[in-house]
C-alpha cells in the first residue's frame, strides 16, 4: 500500500481529520514496523488507533515539557538547581521520543 492509498483509507475512517493530521498519521503508520500489514480494515483500524494515541502522548509529553522550559528560560542559569538541570535532560529525552515516533525507530524507555 502507498502512503496515497493509506491517506485515502484514513480518510475514510476519520472525513473529520485534517489533511495535516491525515499525513502525520500516514508518515507514522508507514513507519511503524509493528504494522506493515495496513491492507485488512480491522487491522488498519487497530494501528491507526494505537498509532494515534501514541501521537497524542508523545504531543501531551511535548507540551508539558515546553511549559516547564518556558518557566526554566524565565530563571537565571547560575542560580540553576538540581531539579532544574533534569527538566533539561527530559526534554531531551522527550525530544528524543518524538523523533525516533517520526523516525519509526523503537521509542528507548531510559
Amino acid at each position: 500500500m502507498n502512503c496515497s492509498q493509506l491517506a485515502a483509507r484514513i480518510q475514510e475512517l476519520d472525513p473529520t481529520a485534517s489533511g495535516r493530521d491525515v499525513a502525520r498519521l500516514c508518515l507514522l503508520l508507514m513507519n511503524d514496523e509493528e504494522h506493515q500489514d495496513l491492507a485488512a480494515r480491522e487491522d488498519l483500524c487497530t494501528a491507526w488507533k494505537e498509532t494515534g494515541l501514541k501521537l497524542q502522548l508523545a504531543t501531551d509529553q511535548h507540551a508539558a515539557m515546553t511549559q516547564e522550559l518556558e518557566e526554566l528560560a524565565q530563571s537565571d542559569p547560575h542560580d540553576f538547581n538540581r531539579d532544574q538541570i533534569w527538566v533539561l535532560v527530559r526534554a531531551i529525552k522527550v525530544q528524543s521520543q518524538i523523533l525516533q515516533l517520526y523516525l519509526g525507530e523503537p521509542v528507548l524507555d531510559v
